[in-house]
């Protein structure tokens, strides 16, 4: 354990080899979550060319269904090949294969959200699952001096000042930030950075849309997306099944993706905003600490008028060019930085709408 730093742990429910090419069409198959989301439908309007997801992770391995879009990134810490693009764990190859993965063809191998975006793999966790704040910190600084448009933290952390810095400063240059909320027992409440007003805070539902008791509740929870038995890329060319709040983190980094892509010009708060307002309700009517604003639409944030920010009155917290201050949370529990692969999502508070969508609903429209 490095001192003077938390741990991060990674628990993988289960791996699955492909062989041949039944294998390698079972598992487009087994990913539940594009058919649940649509992705499809999606993916005719925006595959997110043109945008660059930064990963802090264990690494990325060159899988086959996602060397196209693995950029060179780097390694924050030793032990790596110096550009990011090995992975001893599988933490990291899972999530960007859940970003960016575009598969063999149409109908084999794993497929991501935004399979035409490209993943900065940034090492900054090791195998054994001991991380320091400061060295996600360091990955957020350099996704920001290398352009990067989204942030994926499928991990929590101890607010550090330079972490918080870094959060911060990721913020103010225009980038989306998407975290995970955290994975029960394991995290109490939403963790940081998803905790920071102006992260995407993501939790998870079940194949039913239902929240899964393995994510955590709180006021800080935005948005929701899959997060139980996920299909995603592994090393080694072969495949992992996972569940935790890092699936959805990445499902929503995807997301993102699309938006970003999609609207080129839309500043980061207003891309949160796309994804809030919407999203369809769940659970009580209005924001609830369980789902957020509900589970992501992602032909919803693609199509629908949604008013700008400020247009109705701010259900949450405001985003941090209008937040009074992005909170200090010197009461915050004491722990080091987690990936969480039974695993674990993001974010912080933007404004919304005060009323979110039912699944009946017609997308969002503001007349002209």
């Amino acid at each position: 354990m490095i001192a003077g730093a938390t741990l991060l742990v990674v628990t993988i429910t289960g791996t699955a080899a492909a062989s041949g090419n039944d294998g390698l069409e079972k598992i487009r198959t087994d990913q539940w979550h594009l058919q649940y989301l649509k992705v499809d439908r999606a993916q005719r309007i925006s595959q997110g060319e043109g945008i660059v997801v930064a990963l802090p992770d264990t690494g990325v391995d060159v899988h086959p269904d996602l060397e196209r879009n693995l950029l060179v990134g780097a390694d924050i810490i030793p032990g790596g090949i110096g550009n990011g693009r090995l992975d001893r764990n599988s933490h990291g190859t899972g999530m960007a294969g859940l970003i960016a993965a575009h598969g063999r063809d149409a109908k084999k191998g794993a497929l991501g959200i935004a399979p035409k975006a490209k993943v900065l793999p940034l090492y900054d966790t090791p195998e054994s699952g001991l991380g320091n704040p400061d060295d996600l910190a360091k990955s957020i600084e350099y996704a920001i001096t290398h352009h990067a448009r989204i942030i994926s933290i499928s991990a929590a952390s101890t607010p550090t000042i330079r972490l918080r810095a870094a959060v911060n400063a990721a913020l103010d240059a225009n980038i989306v930030i998407v975290a995970a909320a955290g994975n029960a027992p394991r995290e109490t409440g939403v963790s940081y950075p998803a905790s920071e007003p102006g992260v995407i805070a993501v939790g998870g539902v079940d194949r039913l849309g239902n929240h899964t008791a393995l994510s955590v509740s709180g006021a800080e929870l935005d948005v929701v997306a899959p997060a139980v038995d996920i299909y995603s890329t592994s090393t080694g060319g072969r495949y992992r099944k996972s569940s935790g709040t890092s699936d959805a983190t990445a499902i929503v980094a995807g997301a993102a993706a699309l938006i970003r892509s999609k609207y080129p010009n839309l500043p980061a708060q207003e891309v949160a905003h796309r994804l809030t307002a919407t999203a369809i309700d769940k659970g009580p009517p209005g924001r609830d600490d369980e789902y957020g604003y509900g589970v992501i639409d992602l032909v919803a944030a693609l199509t629908a008028d949604v008013p700008p920010l400020g247009f109705e009155t701010p259900s949450v917290t405001a985003p941090p060019a209008t937040a009074a201050g992005r909170g200090n949370d010197d009461n915050s529990t004491a722990r080091g930085l987690v990936t969480l692969g039974v695993l674990l999502a993001a974010g912080g508070g933007y404004l919304a709408w005060r009323r979110r969508r039912r699944g009946d609903d017609p997308p969002p429209r503001i007349s002209r």
